[in-house]
């Protein structure tokens, strides 16, 4: 209703939008997601993140430090909405810190942090509209495509860099203009993650934001300081980064943990307790590819449950010791295809590495004679050398 007119370098905008209009699918799988929206009011710079949780400080604070970064400065204001998805089930002293670290995060930009009324998004239109046009944008592309799957995160991502590096190809002439009037960038980023420090129990991991979270036996008894992104942890052992773990987040509305675990660091205790596999409240999330699920099916309907646990983790044992997770995976479904079981002597035979030939060499051993002989052909020499050094 009352247009605005907004100068170069200003006002940069930040938003959240949902996804799932779009059915995006991670290698067949639902990939439910929000896509983090940043913009500048005069030119249309665009940024965008893929955010795996909801709303949250997190995932705020990564991707509008992305975008600067992409766009190389700083506008004088930053507006977000009112952030309430990110504040709910919070108690007030935990509200009150977030806004405290939001405006922490503006200060050490040198930007004015502000905030439209909670439920008027009006307030924040500079970038609600365009949340249609990107989305048009994307739709449109998918088309192109042909598919709306991907193989995985990375390519999604870069699916969205592209767009979205060609809508602001469109408007180059007047980011140009405004790169001008940006305030230059602070000498580093800030804080874009939250911190929390865990103990790795005698179940192979730890418990995080009621996640299970596995980690390789040899950190049992021990403390890890967690980094948490939006997605994924980065887990340190006092200043050392020991690795890096997919973020998870507990099922919904439901009480239970949520589970991240990978087989490389089970697989060991699970070869001398092939029979726990039956009931793992984790089960499912041990298997790599959707192809050893189908096994573990097939096996526990045509075997018994003794011998289905350990052919099944035989295949795991295999996939870990040979590195062939992905190779393994395509044979076990072409078995499971045609209409066979997977023959677990089968599949070792085919992984075996590969036996190179031991070369034979042959030595020729010298008569020792020959030194003998070497012996005397120098003698005379040295004892001529010796004699001229003492003349």
């Amino acid at each position: 209703m009352f247009r605005q007119e907004h100068p170069p370098g200003r006002m940069g905008l930040s938003d959240f939008t949902a996804m799932a209009a779009l059915g995006i699918t991670i290698a067949g799988v639902p990939f439910d997601h929000r896509l983090y929206h940043f913009r500048l009011a005069f030119s249309g710079f665009e940024h965008a993140h893929v955010v795996l949780g909801g709303e949250s400080f997190v995932a705020l604070a990564e991707g509008l430090q992305n975008a600067l970064w992409a766009l190389g400065g700083v506008p004088e204001q930053h507006r977000s909405d009112s952030l309430s998805a990110a504040f709910r089930n919070l108690d007030r002293r935990t509200q009150e810190d977030l806004t405290q670290r939001y405006e922490e995060l503006c200060t050490h930009y040198g930007m004015t942090p502000s905030r439209n009324n909670c439920g008027l998004a009006h307030e924040n239109g500079a970038i609600e509209s365009p949340h249609g046009h990107l989305k048009k944008a994307l739709a449109d592309e998918l088309l192109l495509r042909g598919s709306r799957d991907f193989e995985d995160l990375t390519a999604y991502r870069r699916f969205i860099d592209e767009v979205i590096g060609r809508r602001n190809a469109r408007n180059r002439k007047r980011i140009e203009i405004e790169r001008t009037a940006l305030r230059p960038l602070p000498e580093r980023r800030t804080t874009d993650y939250e911190e929390a420090r865990v103990f790795v129990t005698s179940s192979g991991g730890f418990i995080l934001r009621r996640v299970f979270y596995s980690v390789p036996s040899r950190l049992i008894g021990h403390r890890l300081n967690v980094r948490l992104y939006d997605d994924r942890l980065e887990c340190f052992l006092g200043g050392t980064q020991l690795l890096t773990l997919r973020r998870g987040r507990p099922p919904q509305r439901s009480g239970k943990h949520g589970h991240v675990v990978d087989y490389h660091h089970v697989i060991h205790a699970l070869r001398r307790k092939p029979m726990a596999l039956i009931n793992l409240v984790y089960r499912d999330q041990l298997f790599p590819h959707c192809a050893y699920a189908r096994a573990f099916e097939a096996l526990l309907a045509r075997e018994s449950e003794k011998q289905a646990c350990r052919t099944m983790v035989g295949l795991l044992a295999l996939a870990h010791d040979r590195a062939c997770e992905a190779e393994l995976a395509h044979a076990i479904a072409a078995d499971l295809d045609a209409g066979d079981l997977p023959d677990l002597d089968r599949l070792r035979d085919r992984f075996r590495p590969d036996q190179a030939a031991i070369p034979e060499v042959a030595v020729a051993f010298v008569p020792l004679s020959i030194y003998d002989e070497l012996a005397a052909v120098h003698q005379p020499a040295a004892v001529l050398a010796l004699d001229g050094g003492l003349a």
